[in-house]
């Protein structure tokens, strides 16, 4: 499959690739990772000068009506550069979410803020034991006044040290495994009775255990209608994932190939021998049926089509798999090298690694895939 981008995407594409080979190469991410705060606001609001971060909203709620595949464009190049700002978090899952289910009042309020780069978000939805699965819910929320008093932990929310706010999932009835009940709430990430626990992610990004003891929300959306909303959700996240990691992918074998020109062993480059071309040759393939596959998701994520959650569980097994094949031949052949710090090999490995269970490892994806083809 061969995407024609109309003129608009391809401004778009070239604006992200000039914006990031100028102020992002690996040394200057490397110093945004090792920085205090881990991100650079300074990009951030670089992001939303050149709109970024207004590309996949609709043109009503103020955004530039790009759609899921402005998202894909922006994520490729992203995935090329390692970038650590919290693009999906913020924009594609939060807005997402913000945008379908948020009255009017919240949608002018917050994504106006999100467009701005004034604003960072986050979303709170794994728990201990929950396995990918976002019906199970133990975290509650009851009602008081105009706002819900939520109890509960969330696990391993990526971007949380960040956000300025927290979309939390919490459950207002039924029981720990029930896909009814579970509501979504806007959670202030000052808020009293909030503990957080940050940490780094073996990627350089920044996440958190939360706490949450008596701590007020907002409703976002219908109450009792979160599973849904994030069922909708993870299916444009795990697009602009498996974007990313075909970004990740070209540049691993870019690098691969300029280093077997020039690494010698036994006299000759290592480029010359047969046995590294055939494996160099199955990396290509394997980083071109990606493409394939993240372009026909995407195109139908940005169509509607039906069966959506099935083709997401299915591309992001086979560009999960595609992705690990890539990044541990990388490593291969760049030998020991391949896993030092100064290296930006080791680095797209990690972030492949990351990727690949965000949202549902490979295993998952596969039964998930399965279940959902069953059902059809």
């Amino acid at each position: 499959m061969d995407i024609q981008f109309t003129e608009e995407q391809e401004l778009l594409r070239s604006s992200v690739q000039r914006l990031l080979r100028d102020q992002y190469d690996f040394d200057a991410r490397r110093k945004i990772v090792a920085s205090e705060e881990g991100f650079s606001r300074k990009q951030w609001a670089a992001f939303a000068e050149l709109g970024l971060l207004a590309a996949p909203f609709a043109e009503d709620a103020g955004g530039l009506g790009g759609g899921p595949l402005s998202t894909m464009i922006i994520m490729q190049e992203f995935g090329r550069h390692l970038v650590v700002e919290p693009f999906v978090e913020t924009v594609v899952l939060a807005g997402a979410l913000i945008e379908r289910s948020g009255s009017d009042e919240q949608k002018l309020g917050f994504i106006t803020d999100i467009i701005a780069g004034t604003k960072i978000w986050a979303l709170a939805w794994t728990e201990k034991g929950s396995r990918f699965d976002p019906a199970t819910v133990i975290t509650t929320a009851r009602r008081d006044g105009s706002d819900y008093v939520i109890t509960g932990e969330k696990t391993a929310v990526i971007g949380a040290p960040w956000a300025d706010y927290i979309i939390v999932s919490a459950r207002t009835s039924g029981h720990r495994h029930d896909r009814g009940g579970v509501s979504l709430f806007v959670v202030d990430r000052r808020a009293a009775n909030l503990d957080m626990q940050s940490f780094r992610t073996i990627d350089g990004r920044r996440a958190a255990e939360l706490s949450l003891r008596g701590v007020r929300g907002q409703l976002l959306g219908k109450e009792g209608d979160g599973v849904r909303a994030l069922e909708a959700c993870r299916d444009g996240a795990i697009g602009a994932l498996c974007a990313e990691a075909v970004g990740a992918m070209a540049e691993l074998n870019s690098a691969t190939l300029e280093y077997s020109k020039t690494r010698k062993q036994f006299g000759v480059t290592i480029g010359s021998f047969q046995v590294l071309q055939h494996r160099m040759v199955d990396m290509f393939i394997a980083h071109q049926e990606a493409l394939s596959l993240m372009q026909h998701l995407s195109l139908s994520i940005d169509a509607g089509e039906a069966g959506l959650s099935r083709l997401a569980s299915g591309a992001k097994s086979k560009i999960g798999d595609a992705g690990k094949f890539v990044a541990d031949q990388a490593v291969q052949l760049h030998g020991g090298m391949g896993m030092t710090n100064e290296l930006n090999v080791g680095h797209y490995f990690k972030r492949i690694s990351s990727i690949n269970i965000q949202f549902g490892d490979p295993a998952y994806h596969v039964l998930r895939f399965a279940q959902l083809d069953a059902a059809a």
